[in-house]
């Protein structure tokens, strides 16, 4: 196997070394050091998007000469020739990827990165950002990047739980806890992947209720999900993950109801996938049940944050997550790309949809 490769860069902040793929050591001291690392920032979660998807490691390592350093998680597609791939951080369903730094990044860091990746021969480069790091390099992203916007509901955990409990859940959500705990509901959480078949099962059964939520084909609605989000991919991530990876089950008479997958790292939780079967979960109200499990447990670990990922402004599932207290947070992808590819992409989605009457929600 060949080494990393070692690049000295002209860019409008002054020469950059640029170092690829990025020294595993130096990841994790890195990831270790920015309090604000995400687990999906992490060696752990690039070896999680290799082991289940054509793609190899591309990430790079930019050492300024302030003396800071700036790894960027990225990936590219296997057995395709640069122009014909895409470069990104991260690809599809993966979630946020973006710098993990040694120190404040300013515009000038930011917009030599941008310098970076804009001269890069791949077909299309895109970078998904942290909430945190919106504001500075939104402010250097050159023209030549377009922005699609994504939204994420996060969760102060400032205080400890009791704080959390107290002033951000709202009544109704304290209620709806309180309901489920007084029903037949219990709880069992899984840090092996042994619950794996479980989660799955009930996943299975919520692309059901989507699919006639949304007034989409069944066989349609179970190739998109199943592509999206197969099971091997779960297992992969349980596996890899280790202890970082909780499956939450909450079963009602012995039947599973509802369950969800939270991933951690440092100061971060992160709600990854949920599932239920809902005539078995809402009366119960289960989904709630498990979130104050998840969150209490969070907490004890010392996280300041719990992740509830992204949903619709207006939505119900954003109204669920704004029960626990999450605020709605912007992290924005910036993506150049030399072909109209995600435009292309963009219409043939929208046409499908308006063909078979899709409904968002």
């Amino acid at each position: 196997m060949n080494g990393p490769a070692e690049l000295l860069i002209h860019t409008s902040a002054g020469p950059v070394h640029v170092t690829t793929p990025v020294p595993r050591e130096t990841w994790w001291t890195l990831a270790h050091t920015d309090a604000a690392t995400n687990v999906t920032q992490t060696p752990a979660w690039l070896d999680c998007v290799c082991a289940t998807g054509p793609f190899r490691d591309a990430s790079r390592l930019y050492a300024f000469e302030n003396g800071s350093l700036l790894v960027l998680p990225l990936v590219t597609r296997l057995r395709r020739p640069p122009p014909l791939t895409a470069q990104e951080s991260w690809p599809g369903e993966w979630g946020i990827g973006g710098p993990v730094s040694s120190g404040a990044v300013g515009p000038r860091e930011a917009r030599a990165v941008f310098d970076d990746l804009a001269r890069l021969p791949a077909l299309r480069v895109g970078v998904r950002l942290r909430p945190e790091d919106a504001e500075v390099w939104t402010r250097a992203v050159p023209a030549a990047f377009q922005e699609d916007r994504h939204t994420v509901h996060v969760l102060d955990l400032e205080g400890g739980f009791g704080t959390v409990w107290e002033r951000r859940f709202h009544q109704s959500t304290r209620r709806g806890v309180r309901r489920a705990e007084r029903s037949d509901v219990d709880v069992e959480v899984d840090r092996t992947g042994r619950l794996v078949p479980e989660f799955y099962q009930l996943f299975e059964q919520s692309i059901v209720r989507w699919a006639a939520r949304q007034h989409e084909p069944l066989a349609l609605a179970r190739w998109r999900r199943r592509r999206a989000f197969p099971r091997e991919r779960l297992q992969a991530v349980a596996d890899l993950l280790g202890g970082s990876c909780a499956i939450w089950v909450a079963r009602r008479a012995g039947e599973p109801a509802a369950a969800i997958v939270v991933l951690r790292h440092g100061h971060h939780a992160k709600l990854w996938h949920g599932a239920m079967n809902r005539d078995l979960a809402h009366p119960v109200r289960a989904n709630q049940l498990l979130h104050r499990l998840a969150i209490d447990d969070a907490c004890a670990a010392g996280c300041l944050r719990y992740d509830f990922g992204g949903s619709r402004q207006g939505a119900s599932l954003a109204a669920f997550k704004e029960g626990f207290g999450a605020e709605l947070l912007v992290s924005p992808r910036y993506y150049r790309e030399r072909l109209p590819v995600s435009a292309v992409d963009r219409a043939l989605r929208t046409a499908a949809k308006r063909v078979i009457r899709f409904k968002e929600g």
